[in-house]
């Protein structure tokens, strides 16, 4: 019997229940709360859904063939998970971010034998983008660019959306995802409002000058390509301190270690559970707290 390649064990996570984070006016509301659990992904995050996906309609056109440069900018787990796939796929991969990208985090896209290329602190991921297309224009690989390929949404569509509805059993009446890219809410929105249209769905970004690895604070005028307005019922936003505190509690409540953005989305909604009634509310659990020792928002 065939055995799946390690790509191609992304995607059916599980919806975790939060027990004791629910405030006693959110239970006697009768709501529910659930985490989509994509920490249990093959690189550990959501992203590899995205890689996946990008990969495969890159391939199915013919744009590239193994053996080929794949060139993206990305300090997270994008880059992680696109280095873990073209190791596995074999492809070559060159990763550009700033260089105060967390050691850890260069560290876990090497180890896949990606090359690493680092720019000035100053000019952040934009710099960094703009380099990784300059290097794509002059024939140095081909850049998939999550920002703008529509494969990105397009795996949430197909399999995120779809594993949501079915693990509520269509119960489902809100969906709550923290903003980066926008891929993930996107194609989530699409296919959950393509099967009731009363479902809501709530973006959240970064207060002010919070810094959270993960979301964005775009302009109207400087969002995502693949980003579209009518998909979102609204805009949440949360400050640092207030994720920080957040993930330490599901950490020590729930025993649900994870990321700053994933304790955005919970916060939200929480505070959503406090105002509704007989709700089922989804958040997205995107990645693992262990890979943001280095910020010391977790305690020792």
């Amino acid at each position: 019997m065939p055995m799946p390649t390690i790509e191609e064990t992304t995607g059916a996570t599980p919806l975790i229940e939060l027990r004791r984070s629910l405030s006693e006016s959110a239970r006697d509301r009768d709501n529910l709360i659930f985490g989509k659990w994509e920490c249990v992904n093959p690189s550990a995050s959501i992203k590899d859904r995205v890689v996946k996906s990008m990969i495969e309609e890159a391939e199915a056109s013919g744009a590239i063939h193994p053996g080929d440069t794949l060139i993206e900018a990305s300090k997270g787990n994008t880059g992680i998970a696109l280095a873990m796939q073209a190791a596995a796929k074999g492809y070559r991969c060159i990763l550009i971010m700033p260089e105060n990208t967390a050691l850890f985090k260069q560290q876990s896209m090497g180890v896949y034998g990606a090359e690493i290329i680092l720019t000035p602190q100053s000019g952040g991921l934009q710099y960094a983008r703009d380099l990784a297309l300059q290097m794509a224009s002059e024939g140095k690989g081909v850049m998939l660019d999550q920002f703008s390929n529509p494969a990105n949404p397009m795996a949430h569509y197909r399999t995120t959306g779809p594993e949501i509805w079915t693990a509520t059993k269509g119960q489902i009446t809100h969906f709550v995802c923290s903003i980066g890219t926008s891929g993930t809410i996107m194609g989530v929105s699409r296919y959950l409002k393509e099967r009731d249209r009363k479902i809501r769905v709530i973006g959240v970004e970064p207060e002010g000058n919070a810094q959270i690895s993960g979301m964005n604070r775009w302009p109207e005028n400087q969002r995502p390509a693949i980003y579209e307005k009518k998909r979102i019922d609204r805009i949440e936003a949360v400050g640092q301190a207030c994720a920080e505190y957040r993930a330490r509690k599901l950490a020590k409540d729930e025993g649900i270690f994870c990321g700053l953005s994933s304790a955005c989305a919970c916060e939200v909604a929480l505070n959503l559970s406090e105002s509704v009634r007989h709700a089922t509310i989804v958040f997205m659990i995107a990645d693992r707290g262990d890979r943001y020792f280095s910020s010391g928002f977790f305690p020792v």
